[in-house]
């Protein structure tokens, strides 16, 4: 019986403690508000950073795994993301180009593969600028990339085919006339309309539509969608100045026959390239390595920098509102010293006065981790809907800014609440 009536008494001193600091901040509104700022600032950087980078890593995840996950791409330069040659080390401008031989020997060489695909682009602006798509009415698509491949390529990136067919080896020997074309291009020209035996004049020349790519969505800002594919052999007639520049013309991209066999097939390429291309066993690669999984690595790492320092910024905020939840309760304990002493007087232990005044600091700064929760999802809500950016808060950033700012009120109101409980109660009571 004694038991239970002490954890009754101890219920009832707990919600005393807590309806006396909710009536505090009710009280103190405006000086409650000015001492949360900081809390709020903090919480509210914590959820709305989570927030984006949980969401640019979920879509940059879900574009490179667009791609095939276990995709290994040889290339001239090193993966990068804007610039131009000029920009490149002078190491990577003396490399070589990669062939449509070194695709071939690939191809033959490499057990591990389930599909070797050579790859060649427009990707010289002045002819890619000057390089128009029409359809059979003047209609021009908006300046879609342009590729020459293999039946291959298919395989290879993962790309499957909504309507129509791709490639067949017939069309790659005998250089036909024929495209593969992506949703943006077809919804350009042929808007509501079946784009399948369209034609297509590319520069004036008529090609027919043969197959429409499946939907893969957008990446780094420009859409995977917006893509013209007509057969290599096609490409180098028309655009043998590409074939012939010395610049990044060629990419051969591979997957293996089992997934699990991802860095075997990688390092078996490399081994059968770095023999053509006569490399000693202490020369460095003079291609680079494109892999789904370490472009993710490399994005995931920037995002998490970029992540570690606005959290630094946050917990500053949380600091300096932790400062300012201590001062104020300083404040508090000295206006409220005559009611410590009356507490006391009438039997308030030490513990009892502690914990009142911690309690009030706690529900301070949970109110202003609660405020900060609601704005920092404020936020994220309002950049999703704007920009259409998957941001989105997981629940354990949640609950971790609402656990840290309660641990702010509690680490920084230990000290009002212990200089409130060690009071004097004969001179708290003689306090004016």
């Amino acid at each position: 019986m004694a038991s239970s009536h002490t954890r009754s008494s101890l219920r009832s001193i707990g919600t005393e403690n807590i309806r006396f600091a909710f009536r505090s901040i009710r009280v103190q509104r405006l000086r409650s508000f000015l001492t949360l700022l900081g809390i709020v600032s903090g919480v509210a950087t914590v959820i709305a950073m989570v927030s984006f980078v949980a969401g640019f890593n979920d879509a940059i995840t879900g574009a490179f795994s667009s791609f095939g996950t276990t995709l290994v791409q040889y290339q001239k330069y090193e993966p990068r993301f804007g610039g131009g040659p000029s920009r490149l080390p002078e190491e990577q401008l003396r490399r070589r180009d990669l062939t449509l031989e070194d695709a071939r020997a690939l191809k033959r060489l490499n057990t591990l593969a389930a599909a070797v695909s050579p790859e060649r682009y427009l990707n010289i602006p002045a002819l890619s600028a000057a390089t128009t798509f029409k359809n059979s009415k003047g209609k021009e698509a908006n300046a879609p990339t342009l590729a020459g491949v293999e039946p291959d390529y298919a395989p290879a990136n993962n790309a499957g085919i909504a309507d129509g067919r791709f490639f067949a080896e017939a069309d790659v020997t005998h250089a036909a006339r024929t495209t593969v074309i992506g949703p943006d291009v077809a919804e350009a020209l042929w808007s509501h309309r079946d784009p399948i035996n369209q034609e297509l004049f590319i520069n004036g020349v008529s090609f027919r539509v043969i197959g429409l790519l499946e939907k893969r969505g957008s990446f780094l800002g420009g859409s995977e969608d917006n893509i013209v594919l007509i057969p290599f052999s096609t490409f180098d007639e028309m655009f043998p100045d590409v074939k012939n520049s010395n610049g990044d013309t060629i990419h051969i991209a591979t997957i293996p026959r089992d997934p699990n066999q991802m860095q075997a097939l990688m390092d078996q390429g490399i081994a059968i390239l770095r023999t053509r291309r006569g490399l000693r066993a202490k020369d460095p690669n003079d291609f680079a390595i494109f892999t789904s999984e370490g472009q993710l690595e490399t994005f995931r790492a920037i995002t998490g920098g970029i992540a570690g320092a606005m959290i630094l910024i946050a917990a500053i905020a949380l600091l300096v509102g932790g400062v300012g939840v201590m001062n104020i309760m300083l404040v508090s304990v000295t206006e409220r010293t005559r009611e410590i002493g009356v507490r006391k007087a009438l039997g308030a232990t030490r513990r009892d006065i502690a914990m009142q005044f911690l309690v009030e600091a706690v529900a301070l700064t949970g109110v202003g981790g609660a405020i900060g929760i609601a704005v920092g999802l404020g936020i994220a809500m309002l950049v999703r809907f704007a920009f259409d950016f998957p941001a989105a808060a997981p629940l354990w950033s949640i609950v971790l800014g609402f656990g840290v700012s309660t641990a702010v009120g509690l680490i920084f109101g230990l000290w009002p609440a212990l200089k409130a409980a060690h009071q004097n109660p004969i001179e708290a009571l003689r306090y004016e």
